[in-house]
This record gives structure tokens, sequence and C-alpha cells, in this order.
């Protein structure tokens, strides 16, 4: 069934335009504007621009995915082939099927949502021109990640993203930007080298790269040897991207340093290339080799989704001077365990948990990093301990629809039913209780078991950080903090040029927070309007997903059934 029958052809075409205009936009957006595009504001025409690309290949994926047709979901369509290198076999080779269009729409949804945000706020830092280039860079990157069907062109897709991120972070970020940066492209591209190294040996042992080919073989052209040294190379270089514990450390500090949009972007859609390939490549195409390793894969998921959940409760205490940011980028650490669980279990039941909690982790971390931003924005702080410490900071008195966001946000986020943090969870769970043949029922019942605790350790931490950051009794004749404590926080702070937020979102006059002795504690702005328009779409998705996730899992379990059973409906 399709909601509207578009012919092959014009599908075909939709998916190309979709991988293929951010890239063109990119370099439009460095080119001078023409005279009549210009306006006032040269910076504004260059975000403009930026909204206008993202936006088009929005559209383009929401077409894309009404021409879909639903009743097939795990056949490849809007597919193309055509020859690229004919010596060594390569091929551009475009489609989609369940498991990726969720994550096309997702990337395309977060891409755009990021422009519209930057084109009322624009990140601190240089030109940009070169900002509204890389965000384009990294979304086309990323689609083709999800779209491209040739094990080399995936190589390189995944490899296109990294530059890019990597300027975010070390140009726009905020403080220790240049570690951050560096630590980032260090991981990820030593990760990339070993990948390299697996997928050559899968093509040259299989001769193909045609993934397609590959996973209806199933691994049987390839020996039990070659399928496990193929997924400890391939894996290694995932599970970097993923992260996976303890390949993980880059990712806090990353998070802690990138912009808002930066952040947005590296936890909603770069982590789940890293998953990605493991469902798309390792399982179907290297079965037995996943199988020796499922164990240890399950096992540092499990271990990622406690150490995550602890690292956020150490920071969430009091005195900790934990960074909310980092916070976030932590449970992201013990969120994508969950991912790795179901997806080590090799069951259908797994593999769709592990693909929901992929697109559910997408909408609620990039809605918390959104919201984060925010809140730095108007304290200029991050630090929890600031954020909490004083009488009248809570979020519930002083912006009281972005304290019901947050939360919301939070709730989400811990798994409540009923909200898209619950299924892909539950779902994996459910996996590990029962893992496919071969595997150790007790192991994996004890990962099953390790995991749920996990998730009542999530709900303490973000528990904490909403009792912290939105509760509170709001007096309106105390100040946020005392003013010397204040100054010596704020330089801490990315934010400590621009010096203490006003209510608008402003600088305070030079002098304002020291010189009244009982300061009336400003009302802080609540959200904006182009705040709204940004966040909204996630939390009307995080609540779709969690009341009728049929519409999900509809997609992808065709899809995973196929890919497990080695190309056969």
């Amino acid at each position: 069934m399709t909601v509207i029958d578009i012919s092959a052809s014009v599908m075909q075409f939709l998916l190309a335009f979709v991988v293929v205009a951010p890239l063109l936009g990119a370099v439009a957006a460095l080119l001078p504007a023409p005279p009549g595009l210009k306006g006032k504001n040269p910076d504004q025409a260059v975000l403009r621009h930026g909204v206008t690309v993202t936006g088009a290949v929005l559209i383009a994926t929401i077409v894309l995915a009404v021409g879909f047709d639903h009743d097939h979901p795990a056949t490849m369509q809007a597919t193309t082939d055509i020859s690229w290198i004919p010596a060594l076999d390569v091929r551009i080779q475009l489609g989609i099927d369940g498991i990726s269009l969720p994550l096309l729409l997702l990337t395309a949804l977060l891409t755009f949502l990021c422009a519209l945000y930057s084109y009322s706020k624009p990140p601190a830092g240089p030109s940009p021109k070169a900002f509204v280039a890389l965000v384009l860079v990294l979304e086309s990157g990323t689609l083709a990640t999800f779209a491209v069907l040739d094990l080399l062109l995936f190589f390189l897709a995944f490899e296109m993203v990294l530059i890019p991120m990597y300027f975010l972070i070390a140009r726009w970020g905020g403080g220790q930007r240049q570690a951050a940066a560096w630590k980032f492209i260090l991981y990820t591209l030593l990760g990339s080298v070993v990948m390299l190294l697996g997928i050559l040996l899968i093509g040259l042992k299989s001769g193909t790269f045609d993934m397609v080919a590959l996973a209806t073989d199933n691994g049987r052209g390839l020996t039990t040897s070659v399928q496990v040294i193929a997924v400890l190379a391939i894996g290694v270089g995932l599970a970097v991207k993923t992260p996976m514990w303890p390949l993980h450390s880059w990712l806090p500090d990353a998070h802690t340093a990138a912009p808002t949009v930066g952040s947005v972007l590296l936890a909603g859609v770069l982590l789940k290339m890293g998953t990605y390939g493991f469902v798309r490549i390792l399982l179907p195409i290297a079965p037995d080799g996943m199988r020796t390793f499922a164990p240890y894969l399950a096992a540092f998921a499990v271990v990622g989704i406690i150490y995550g959940s602890l690292a956020c409760l150490a920071l969430a205490r009091t005195g900790a001077k934990g960074d909310l940011k980092r916070l976030i980028a932590y449970s992201s650490v013990g969120h994508m365990g969950f991912v790795l669980l179901g997806i080590a279990t090799m069951t259908p039941t797994g593999v769709n948990g592990a693909l929901f909690a992929n697109i559910a982790h997408g909408l609620i971390t990039g809605l918390l990093f959104f919201l984060v931003g925010a809140v730095k924005d108007r304290y200029g702080t991050a630090d929890l301990d600031t954020l909490a410490g004083a009488t009248g900071a809570a979020l519930y008195g002083r912006a009281p629809r972005l304290g019901a966001l947050l939360a919301f946000a939070a709730i989400a986020s811990l798994g409540l039913p009923g909200l898209a943090g619950f299924w892909g969870e539950m779902l994996t769970l459910f996996g590990a209780y029962s893992p496919a043949e071969g595997l150790s029922r007790p192991a994996f019942r004890t990962f099953m078991a390790i995991g749920a605790f996990g998730t009542l350790l999530t709900a303490a931490y973000m528990l904490i950080v909403v009792r912290r950051v939105c509760m509170g009794e709001h007096t309106p004749h105390s100040r946020l903090s005392p003013p010397d404590d204040r100054a010596e926080q704020a330089a801490d702070t990315p934010q400590a040029a621009d010096g203490p937020k006003a209510a608008d979102g402003g600088p305070q006059p030079s002098g304002a927070a020291g010189t009244r002795p009982a300061a009336t504690t400003p009302q802080l702005a609540d959200i904006q309007t182009y705040e709204a328009a940004a966040w909204t779409p996630l939390a009307a998705l995080t609540v779709l997903a969690g009341l009728w996730p049929a519409v999900l899992l509809g997609l992808t379990d065709p899809a995973v059934q196929k890919l497990l059973a080695g190309g056969k409906s």
C-alpha cells in the first residue's frame, strides 16, 4: 500500500536528490549571494539558505515516505545502480527499506530543525557561511550512509561526516573545544581504519561489495574465520561511533564543548550510524561471526548501561559541579547500550527494539540538548549546582513552559510507558530473555536483569535532574546567586565573555548583579517562538511514537525478519 502512487523513476530521483542536494547546497552557501537574495544582512541570508535547503530535503524525504510501498517494507525501493569504478566493481547503489527509511526521516527532520533554530539564534563564532556549509555536508554524509547499498560507498559516507563535525566543535564550540574536537576525530578515524580493513576483507573474499547480494548470501560465501575477523574489525569502527563502552570517552567531551546544534546532530543522528552498520552489515553478512561475538557485545552493552547511569548519578549529586550537557551525554552511553543489547540478541524482537530505541533516542535526546542549550543561554551556565543552588532558580517558577518541557523530555528519556523511550527498552529486554539459537540463554537473561536494573538508575538520575533544575520555591526578592560566586561560576563557562543573561536572553548591564543589594530575581524568558517551532515536532513525535508504536514497527519488522533470514521473506 502506498499513500500516493509515485512512479519508480520519480522515487529514484527523490532519493538521489535527498542525498546530493545538501552537498550542492553546501557549495552554494560558500558562494556570494545573488544581489536580490542578500537582503539587509548577508549573514541572515546564508542562514536562510540553510533553512531553505534542509527544508527542501525534508519535503523530498516526506514525499519519499509517502510514495514508499508500506505493504512490502522488506523490499529495497527507489533503487539506483550505476557502475562507478569497474576495476573494483564499485557501484553507486542507492535504496531504502523499512530499516533505513525512518533514519532518513529522522536525519532530515533534525537537520531542518537545527537550521531553523540557528536562523533565529546563530551560534557564536566565525562566519555563518562556513557553519551552514558544514551542517549541509554533515547532512549529506549521514543521509548517504543510510541510503547506499555498496560497502565501499558506505565507508566513504561514514567518513564524510567526521570533518564537518570536527570543525563544528572546534570553531563554534565552548570551553576546551579544541581538545574535544581532536579527541573526537582521533577516536573515530582510528576506528575507521580498522573498519576499512574488515570491509576490504569481506569484499575480496566474497568477490563483491554489493550489500544486498552479500545479505542474501547470508555469509555462505565466507568461512567462519573470515567472518570472525570481519566482525571484529568492522565492529570496532562501528562501536566507536555508537559509542560502546569502553570506546565512549570521546563523547562526553565532544557534547560538552559542541554548540547546541552540534550536540543535537551528534546525539540524534551520528550515533545512529554505528548501530545501523551493525544491523545492515554485520548481522546479515557475517552471522556466524556475530554469533561468536554476540555475548561479548551484550556484556559491553550492559556495562555501558550501568556505567552511563552511575556517571549521571555522580554528576547529578549536590556539590559535584556536574555539567548538565555532560550528564545528557553520559545518558546517551546508557541508552545506546540498550540498542547494542537488542542487536546482540540476534532476534527479530531484540533488533526491532534496537531500531525503535534508535529513533526514540534521536527524538528525545535531540530535544534534551535543545532544552539544555536554552537553559545555558538563559542562566549563563549549565552547572547543576549553580542552576539548583539558589532559591528562585527553579524553572517552574521562572520559565514555566520551559521547565515543563524539560521535565517532559526527562520523563520520556527514562522510559515512561506511553512515550517513545519505553518501547525500545522493553523490546530489547524481551529479546534478551529469549536470544537467538546458539546463544547462551542464562547469560542473556543475566544481561536482561542488569539492563532492567539500569532502567531504575536512569529513572533515578533523571528525576534528580528534574527536582534540582525545575523544582523549588520561587522567591521574587532573592538573587540567583551571590555576586562573587556567580562571577566565579561564569568565568568557568564559554559564555563568560557575554556576562550573565537577562530575562530576554541578552546580557545584563555591566555591574547590575553586584550593585543592587536586594535585587529582584528577573523572570527568565520563557519559550520563544523560534524555539517552539524547533522543539514542538520532537515533543509531538515522542508522544506519537509512544502511543502508536505500530507505525514504526510495521516498517522495521518485515525488513528485520528478511535480514535475519538471509534475504528470504
